[in-house]
């Protein structure tokens, strides 16, 4: 008899658990090793593998299941590994259609990856944090060798197989000070669906060579913000100038997620981005062992709900240290969230970032509270066209046309000159597009 259906959830999988072959500076997963002393296997054994696919199949209620791969570095495992993956899918899939989503450094991708990822409709996800200089800052190997070359040749067999991917950029102090550049770049090299995830960690003051040296939000005085995170200023500008250039030329044709999470917000959607939601504890993540934590950014002792082998998804996810621990995102928000404007598109953003306080010194505010309240903003007026668009049934990139109109209005003319981008949005001169005509 199969398991009684739980709501849909997702589960972050680390078949290599924090194993890498790189050392970036600001991962905050490498040093999960100390939760494992005892292990010298970080692969996932067979038998926790299979346990896995079998009961997270059966336990989603729908006709879709993807499973997301990450690390660590799973490609460590092999195309081997995924093969048994894929084998053990196929075995208990039982009439529902199965997914694979990997998350990659990229630099171990070879002909064999890639004709691998091709083969059974891999969607994968490419670690890069912009042009090489920027990249190489942090994102190193174990000796400490830079790894842009490596991953722009891994970016090269994922287009030269025709394997989905996107991008994930990581925004740290230095990086998120370059937004024209990054962004011009990730177009260039190919990209259509970008990430921007923002790093927000807080150290120790004085870890214990077997401690966690990077505390949780809620962890006791002594520990500050690590000199990598990113700062609330720089993240908001980051994101209201790409917004501002992706607007006005990139609607429909590039798919930025925060932009995609956002006008779904506009449209009274759920946001598709479990930071924005307004509870969570629905997005876990799994380690090699088979231990469940509460969520990927929680993957400390106080949040290990059980592990697969020996208890069920169901009284794992429903368990009251999870149920409580999604309830508490949307509980223990202070007043000035409450009563905040925009709180309809952040919900208070990631309980993990929320170690500032507010104005009146109520604890609990996003550290990137200003960064968000500035850039939901700033978009309000064109989300709320391109919302206006979508119920009519046309086409939000029509706000591409509709601020070119207005920008010629403000500047005296009702038509483009000659030389100028066309109205149309086909990226020609107007004198070689819809001009032609006149």
């Amino acid at each position: 008899m199969h398991p009684p259906m739980l709501s849909a959830f997702h589960v972050m999988t680390k078949p290599t658990g924090p194993l890498c072959n790189l050392d970036c500076t600001y991962c905050f997963y490498l040093e999960k090793s100390k939760l494992y002393p005892d292990a010298s296997d970080w692969r996932m054994p067979d038998a926790v593998l299979e346990t896995y696919i079998r009961d997270y199949i059966r336990s989603q209620p729908g006709p879709e299941v993807t499973f997301a791969w990450q690390g660590g570095e799973p490609t460590l495992l092999g195309v081997d590994y995924f093969r048994r993956v894929v084998e053990l899918q196929v075995r208990y899939a039982e009439g529902k259609r199965v997914a694979n989503a990997l998350q990659t450094n990229g630099t171990r991708l070879n002909d064999d990856w890639g004709a691998f990822l091709a083969e059974h409709g891999f969607l994968v996800g490419v670690s890069i944090d912009g042009p090489e200089k920027i990249h190489d800052r942090f994102r190193v190997d174990r000796g400490h060798r830079p790894t842009f070359a490596k991953v722009m040749r891994g970016i090269e067999v994922l287009q030269r197989h025709r394997v989905d991917f996107n991008t994930l950029t990581v925004l740290h102090r230095h990086n998120a000070k370059r937004p024209v550049e990054i962004y011009a770049f990730l177009k260039e090299i190919g990209s259509t669906h970008l990430q921007f995830i923002p790093i927000v960690e807080r150290q120790a003051q004085h870890a214990q060579d077997d401690a966690l040296g990077l505390v949780l939000p809620e962890s006791a005085a002594g520990a500050g913000l690590t000199p990598w995170s990113v700062l609330p200023e720089d993240y908001g500008q980051f994101l209201v100038t790409v917004f501002d250039t992706w607007v006005r030329q990139d609607v429909g044709k590039t798919y930025v997620q925060i932009f995609d999470v956002a006008l779904a917000a506009y449209l009274g959607l759920p946001p598709g981005l479990c930071v924005f939601n307004e509870t969570c504890g629905l997005g876990l993540a799994l380690e090699h062992n088979g231990d469940l934590y509460s969520c990927d950014h929680y993957v400390y002792p106080e949040y290990l709900l059980g592990n697969i082998m020996t208890q069920s998804f169901e009284a794992m996810v429903h368990a009251p240290l999870q149920e409580r621990f999604g309830q508490d995102k949307r509980d223990a928000l202070p007043r000035y969230c409450l009563e905040c404007d925009v709180r309809f598109a952040c919900n208070g953003d990631c309980p993990k970032h929320r170690i500032a306080t507010t104005p009146d010194g109520e604890p609990g505010l996003s550290h990137l509270c200003p960064a968000y309240k500035r850039f939901f903003k700033h978009i309000g007026p064109a989300m709320r066209f391109m919302a206006n668009e979508i119920r009519q049934r046309r086409a939000p990139a029509n706000i591409m046309r509709h601020l070119q109109q207005e920008a010629l209005l403000a500047a005296g003319r009702r038509e483009p000159l000659p030389n100028d981008a066309c109205l149309c949005g086909s990226g020609r001169k107007f004198k070689k597009c819809c001009g032609r005509a006149g």
